[in-house]
């Protein structure tokens, strides 16, 4: 039997949560806890926004985690090995002049775990700012009906935006390293992206209502896709959110995720010692989070972040989150749809993350 905890203090709190900010028009939630009795599928947002829970919705950079474990997949297969430099991978036209940091080309250097954990030094096309072209941000809103592949994606960032080190000397996230795991993937398994993604990692856990962005799900979902915004503009429907790949072009129900986390947390999909591998080769993101191979864990920092907050999982910058909360065996797992809205997202997990400790005691 569900405990209080859930109708009585998360979902009244969230549905506030979501109606006191103008610039939220739907978010969802999901909270599981086997260890506190808890199921809860929400969803909560305006009469002109789609808000349905178990609706698919995007999950902007909680795709990086798929990305990672497929590749991981990969690793444990022989396929790859997390050494390998990319240029065994990628086309020539691709790598050149991929990685110039200060009058020196470091695409040579560049291994595949650079790309996972975001010391590659390359540049990030979502967020770095070009030094003439307008933002991505800005083609994505002003050009909606472009459509565009990942190859020209990065080309465009090899043509305006520069590195920020050598591999290996630094930390700076990058969607760009990303688009070229996904490249490195396709290559690997002579399969599309989407296609490498349901045969070794949609299909397994009948993620049916799971699919990369511009292909389809094995099973239709009987609601529409959430709305999602830039700058309170729905673009959902622009051609231009074709730059999503690898990095967050990911699409998926909470439901769906929460059998994705448990079949990590629980070694299904990969190996436990993968994972540990994947978490503990990291660097400091922010405060209190290290970002190891595509995925996130929130660490201990005296009298700022206590232990009981540990967990670990994904973020993105529309407000998604997928967490697993080792102290209450929690899965928090949601979005709040809005691009600029990453660490909001994660300060409102933790306030979940926060009542299920409460409540634990």
């Amino acid at each position: 039997m569900e405990k209080p905890i859930g109708k009585d203090i998360i979902e009244p709190y969230f549905r506030k949560k979501v109606r006191n900010d103008s610039k939220i028009h739907n978010a969802h939630l999901l909270v599981h806890s086997d260890q506190l009795g808890i199921h809860l599928n929400l969803a909560e947002g305006t009469a002109q926004s789609n808000a349905i829970a178990n609706q698919p919705f995007f999950i902007a950079s909680i795709s990086k985690l798929f990305t990672s474990v497929l590749m991981g997949i990969l690793v444990e297969k022989d396929i790859a090995s997390y050494d390998d430099r990319i240029t065994q991978y990628l086309d020539q036209d691709l790598l050149n002049r991929l990685h110039v940091y200060k009058g020196t080309d470091y695409t040579n250097e560049i291994k595949i775990k650079h790309l996972l954990n975001n010391t590659s030094g390359l540049n990030d096309f979502m967020e770095d700012q070009p030094k003439q072209d307008q933002s991505m941000i800005d083609q994505v809103l002003n050009n909606p009906s472009r459509s565009w592949t990942p190859v020209e994606v990065i080309q465009w960032a090899k043509d305006n935006i520069d590195s920020h080190f050598p591999p290996g000397k630094g930390f700076h996230y990058s969607d760009t390293g990303y688009h070229l795991l996904g490249l490195i993937i396709e290559n690997m398994t002579a399969m599309p992206l989407h296609e490498a993604l349901r045969y070794y990692i949609f299909d397994p856990l009948n993620m049916n209502n799971t699919y990369l962005h511009r292909s389809e799900p094995k099973e239709k979902n009987k609601f529409p896709v959430a709305n999602l915004y830039i700058r309170n503009i729905d673009v959902s429907q622009h051609k231009s959110l074709s730059i999503v790949y690898a990095g967050g072009g990911i699409i998926s129900t909470a439901e769906d995720l929460l059998k994705f986390m448990r079949s990590l947390v629980n070694g299904k999909i990969i190996r436990s010692q993968t994972i540990n591998i994947m978490r503990k080769d990291s660097s400091k993101f922010f405060l209190g989070i290290n970002y190891g191979y595509g995925l996130m864990e929130i660490v201990t920092v005296p009298l700022v972040m206590p232990a009981k907050y540990n967990a670990w999982g994904n973020a993105g910058s529309t407000g998604a989150f997928m967490f697993y909360h080792p102290a209450t065996d929690a899965y928090i797992i949601g979005t709040l749809n809005h691009f600029g809205y990453g660490q909001k997202g994660i300060r409102f997990m933790l306030q979940i993350m926060n009542k299920l400790l409460k409540s634990a005691k």
